[in-house]
């Protein structure tokens, strides 16, 4: 049984078959009949797992056992505790409602790797960083939470996925690397 952490650049697809010329997972790993545990839109980086075994896949991506996952979220704006309050509480999207989640200003984290192409820069709009760490997943889910409380999205990095951190398995962007499966909180 497998269990990869790979670090998904900017752009690429999160799945194996080709796709228009677009880089996809197929260009980073070569490692035979193992399929992502969750996604990552295109324009989202970060942290993923990936394994050969279907009920570990199943324990980290079903919704009824969903792993809490950080992500480290770069905005257009300041937020205030109003936004960060009504981040945190559940929030109506239109299609759905978001489930409870934790939502905090940070400093942009020193291992963080710069983006490429990088992030727009305006000087006379201040962007900010929060980690919104949730136990849920919808499609697009943190871009349109932020965007709903006046905060658009710039960059989306998942930095966590239960136990195991980017700041704790230090990979650039296309690396990857093999760990245990009871490293995934203690599965």
């Amino acid at each position: 049984m497998s269990l990869i952490l790979f670090n998904k650049p900017f752009q690429v697809l999160c799945q194996f078959s080709p796709q228009d010329g677009r880089a996809t997972l197929a260009d980073h790993l070569k490692i035979p009949n193992i399929y992502p545990a969750g996604r990552l839109d295109a324009d989202s980086e970060g942290l993923m797992l990936l394994t050969d075994d279907g009920k570990l896949q199943h324990a980290i991506a079903h919704p009824d056992h969903k792993e809490p996952k950080v992500y480290l979220v770069q905005v257009d704006g300041v937020p205030d505790a109003d936004s960060l309050a009504r981040l945190q509480a559940p929030l109506d999207l239109g299609d759905f409602v978001t489930k409870p989640c934790k939502a905090v200003r940070i400093a942009e984290p020193e291992w963080l790797w710069p983006r490429n192409p990088p992030i727009r820069s305006r000087a006379d709009q201040p962007t900010s960083w929060l980690a919104i760490t949730l136990q849920e997943g919808k499609n697009r889910q943190v871009r349109r939470m932020t965007a709903a409380v006046g905060l658009p999205t710039l960059r989306l990095v998942r930095s966590a996925i239960g136990a195991i951190s980017l700041a704790t398995h230090p990979l650039m962007p296309g690396e990857w690397m093999e760990v245990s499966a009871k490293d995934v909180a203690g599965k």
